[in-house]
């Protein structure tokens, strides 16, 4: 599995289920708030937390942000600190960026300045209602790209008592496992190839969205 760097600007709500499920998928996440409060409870659950103003471009330098994978700005309601961090990280070079926008006005500021990719969360929760009612068998899901997912799929009953290794799964749907989820409540990070898959399980996944869909399907 490859592991990349992530740094999630913004602990309210939104920010920190992004920063908790990329955690779980096994990547390293930087938690970034001007709120101690938010960055203390988010340190239970990412790599790096840190109580920072990212208005200030001496604050982006010294946390090496234009090092980083993506950076995603998931402030609040605060619109003038959501346009000025997008500047400032565009300004520091980084790779990648994806920014919550308040509204369809704001939106249009964030394409502007060159924002990668913007999330409007009230919209793309009708389309996770939608994808989840498409794909019975996918519980929750983190849209990485307009191309990829990854997904926690509800393994169907005829690949249950199975090895991963015996579904080969990636061969088959060109998608990877990188964390199970037992029925019970344990997870398994990266799990073995000789890891059998119980009914009842969760298999967070890894892919192309169309790929992943495909998986989903299966009765």
């Amino acid at each position: 599995m490859v592991i990349r760097q992530y740094a999630v600007i913004g602990l309210g709500r939104f920010g920190t289920s992004i920063a908790r499920r990329l955690t779980e998928a096994g990547q390293e996440v930087l938690g970034i708030d001007v709120s101690e409060e938010r960055v203390e409870e988010a340190e239970k659950f990412v790599t790096h937390g840190v109580i920072a103003d990212a208005t200030e471009e001496k604050a982006l330098t010294s946390l090496g942000i234009s090092n980083f994978d993506c950076v995603i700005i998931a402030i609040g309601d605060d619109l003038q600190s959501s346009i000025l961090t997008a500047m400032l990280l565009k300004d520091l070079g980084v790779k990648k960026i994806i920014a919550k926008a308040l509204g369809k006005r704001h939106g249009k500021l964030l394409d502007k300045i060159g924002i990668d990719w913007i999330i409007y969360p009230e919209r793309d929760m009708g389309e996770r209602v939608a994808n989840q009612l498409l794909s019975p068998n996918m519980m929750n899901y983190i849209e990485l790209s307009k191309e990829y997912n990854i997904e926690e799929i509800m393994i169907p009953s005829t690949m249950a008592e199975k090895t991963l290794r015996e579904l080969d799964i990636r061969a088959k749907y060109n998608i990877s496992a990188i964390a199970l989820l037992r029925a019970g409540g344990d997870i398994i990070i990266s799990p073995s190839p000789d890891e059998i898959i119980q009914k009842g399980d969760l298999l967070v996944m890894i892919g192309n969205r169309d790929d992943l869909a495909t998986f989903s399907s299966i009765e």
